[in-house]
């Protein structure tokens, strides 16, 4: 059965194993775990969209003036 499954179905059960072992990956880490991982990905190739571009990773005028505003009223 299973080396009939393999011959005739080889991307069905390649893809129900890799969707098993990550389905298991969650189950040991977490979903919080695996949305900050994501997040921390989303945010290194944001600054690092800047930096190719060629742009300043922070607009500093706009914080000294946030920060001024806010605390030193």
């Amino acid at each position: 059965m299973w080396k009939e499954l393999w011959e005739r179905h080889r991307g069905k059960t390649t893809g129900t194993a890799a969707g098993m072992f990550f389905g298991f990956i969650y189950l040991i880490w977490g979903f919080w775990d695996m949305l900050v991982f994501a997040f921390l990905m989303l945010v290194g190739y944001y600054f690092g969209g800047k930096v190719e571009r060629g742009e300043p990773l922070m607009d500093w005028s706009f914080l000294s003036r946030w920060f001024s505003d806010r605390w030193f009223r």
